[in-house]
């Protein structure tokens, strides 16, 4: 039978009295706070006595969250130094040591790493020296099976001795140091044995027994909201809001102050636990041969001596102590959702959560201690009463061109803001009756006192057909520097006929586009109401089932002309203009008849250039022809002729294209002169 090793389990024996020193307390988890940005803060507490250390096991992932912005309330005390291992706190613990990680997987590993090291065998009987090695043997039992045996080899005063590891007692290692080491090693690997935890160790000074808490922000699932209304009426109905949320915070939620906020605040992220080092440059190392010094350019102005002689300016003072008093006092301005006093625990009541609007977010605070489950998720009511709504049929074009939305009329009036949420809509019939489901709708955000809207179903019970026309009138003009400026009045009517399967008077609400500078002009403004974008218009379908409703929107805008560069349509337009001043029409037509002589003008100096060059293309013909056929030839006489008349063509089209050329100058400068001198 194989021995024991009873010395070298000493050895892998880790005594955790240093890691595990008494701790006054554990920090117990007692406030949960979840936003739905996405963030949790979690708070813990513990009761402690004068000073000592409280650990705080957090996860991996979270650390650098928790460096960011852990805090501690300590109201008669105050917090020092707070530890924690590296990122790769084992890599750390072996990086001075003899031997590796792998070293502690066995016995055999760990003497074969240490080669050379001073070791006393205890067996059947002692070796001291040095080690020399472990090697495997196989050895065949009696009963015919294959076992593995280790042989230790030590070099010692006698010589080189070996003996079965199996079979040994003890084997010690004889230097302190190198024992120290060891113990070292496996205390470092018990300590971080969870790969994913760290525990910060968080130092604390004060006297008698106390409360602290320690808090901090990290990430989490966000709560989503389901809300359900239940309508038995025309003018109230029931409605429930829930937050669904999950705990995977890695820990159990027992009987924790949950909060949970609405809001978007601003949250950053940053590897603070990751160790950055600055890069710097790397020079050459100098040696004597490469000392040069450098050339001397010579100075520029002699150096103000009084200057230079003028004493050192003073060292900035340096900040004055933080104020006395515990770490609650200097966390003011903390958000109010975090930085609180531990609250005393309300008696439980079967009550949704207490709402509570505050700056940039809602809170909604349960009032009862809360129990989750690592894992699991849970459904908190948040709101439960009834609120003022309307039934109605909502028209939105842009998504639905034929039949309006059936809709409720939501008024908030529980005092807080409602967060977005989706709602499942019950219609009841009778207060008395059954509920049947019938539609769902998304709730935006809902500040309190506001109203909304919730469509939930198509209602193909109206059908509704739209007509446009449009039409511009030119409602002003003023002519400066021969730069006209137009104000036109865009009028667009919008003709809605609107036809309803029953004979009953329903109440309609028209979403009619709301676009930029255009106001509303018909129906009256009396009940209409604005949302982003749209003019919502009530409407009465009365018991016949039919209406015509127009409405008409306008707006003013306005546009420039330049009258020497404009186009003789665009000018026409607003010349027919029947809204156009007779002092400013005869103006325009002025410049018309000026822009009408000029283009005549500029036409016949264009038609002389082409017939100019049709006659020099005919000389150059001639020349040509002339020069081919010999000077007592009869033909030679008819070019002569004919290029004599094509000389005198040229000169008379020279003086014609000099006279055009000048009558289109004036002209031009005619318009100009006019156009720049009108002022009206």
């Amino acid at each position: 039978m194989l021995k024991t090793i009873p010395a070298i389990g000493a050895v892998f024996t880790l005594s955790l009295a240093a890691a595990t020193a008494a701790d006054a307390a554990d920090l117990a988890l007692r406030r949960v706070v979840l936003s739905t940005a996405g963030l949790a803060y979690f708070e813990h507490e513990a009761e402690i006595d004068g000073e000592t250390e409280l650990p705080l096991s957090v996860r991996l992932d979270q650390v650098d969250d928790v460096l960011k912005s852990a805090m501690v309330y300590d109201d008669q005390g105050s917090v020092g130094i707070v530890r924690l291992p590296g990122r790769e706190p084992l890599d750390e613990a072996f990086r001075t040591l003899p031997f590796g990680r792998d070293a502690l997987t066995s016995p055999v590993a760990l003497l074969d790493a240490l080669r050379g090291a001073s070791v006393t065998v205890s067996g059947a009987k002692t070796i001291e020296g040095r080690l020399l090695g472990v090697q495997a043997e196989e050895e065949r039992l009696p009963s015919g099976g294959l076992v593995t045996r280790h042989r230790v080899t030590v070099a010692s005063a006698e010589g080189i001795r070996q003996a079965i590891l199996e079979d040994l007692d003890a084997v010690r290692f004889t230097e302190p140091r190198l024992q120290a080491q060891i113990e070292a090693a496996l205390a470092a690997v018990a300590a971080y044995r969870e790969k994913d935890t760290r525990t910060l160790s968080i130092a604390l000074s004060g006297a008698g027994r106390r409360k602290v808490r320690v808090g901090y922000v990290v990430e989490a699932p966000i709560w989503k909201t389901a809300y359900r209304l239940s309508v038995s009426g025309a003018a109230a109905g029931h409605l429930q809001g829930w937050a669904v949320l999950e705990n995977l915070s890695g820990g159990d939620w027992k009987d924790v102050d949950l909060t949970l906020v609405s809001g978007q605040p601003v949250a950053f992220r940053q590897a603070i636990y990751t160790a950055f080092f600055q890069p710097r440059p790397e020079v050459p190392v100098e040696t004597v041969g490469r000392v040069l010094p450098k050339p001397d350019d010579g100075t520029l102005a002699k150096l103000d001596m009084a200057a230079e002689a003028a004493p050192p300016p003073s060292p900035a003072p340096m900040m004055a102590p933080p104020p006395a008093g515990g770490a609650a006092e200097r966390s003011r301005g903390f958000a109010s959702a975090i930085a609180m006093p531990a609250p005393a625990r309300p008696a439980a009541v079967a009550a949704p959560a207490a709402a509570e609007d505050a700056v940039a977010q809602v809170l909604f605070r349960y009032p009862k201690p809360v129990s989750i489950a690592a894992g699991e998720s849970a459904m908190v009511p948040i709101v439960d009463r009834m609120v003022p709504v309307t039934q109605v049929a909502l028209y939105q074009p842009g998504v639905e061109a034929n039949h309006p939305f059936a809709a409720v009329a939501l008024t908030n009036d529980t005092g807080a803001t409602l967060p977005p949420g989706i709602l499942t809509l019950y219609d009841r019939g009778s207060a008395a009756g059954p509920a049947s489901h019938v539609g769902d709708a998304r709730l935006a955000t809902l500040p309190a006192g506001e109203k909304r809207m919730l469509a939930f179903a198509v209602d193909r019970g109206i059908a509704i057909s739209r007509e446009e026309q449009r039409r511009q009138t030119t409602t002003a003009a003023r002519i400066v520097r021969g730069v006209m400026t137009v104000t036109i009045q865009d009028r667009q009517t919008t003709t809605y006929r609107i036809r309803a399967a029953r004979s009953e008077d329903r109440a309609l609400i028209l979403e009619h586009l709301r676009p930029t500078d255009w106001k509303l002009v018909t129906p009256a403004l009396d009940g209409v109401e604005l949302s982003r974008g749209a003019w919502r218009i009530p409407v009465r379908i009365g018991v016949d089932g039919t209406a015509t409703v127009p409405v008409t929107t306008e707006r003013p805008r306005q546009t420039v002309v330049r009258l020497d560069t404009a186009r003789d349509a665009e000018i026409g337009v607003y010349l027919s203009a029947p809204e156009l001043e007779p002092g400013l029409r005869d103006a325009l037509q002025r410049v018309v008849d000026l822009r009408q002589a000029l283009a005549a003008v500029s036409q016949r100096v264009k038609a002389i250039e082409a017939e100019r060059e049709a006659a020099a293309a005919e000389q150059a013909r001639i020349r040509a022809n002339l020069e081919a056929v010999p000077a007592r030839d009869a033909l030679h006489t008819r070019y002569l002729n004919a290029l004599k008349t094509q000389e005198d063509r040229l000169e008379r089209l020279a003086a014609d294209l000099q006279a055009a050329r000048e009558a289109e100058r004036a002209a031009r400068d005619g318009l100009a002169a006019y156009v720049a001198g009108l002022d009206m």
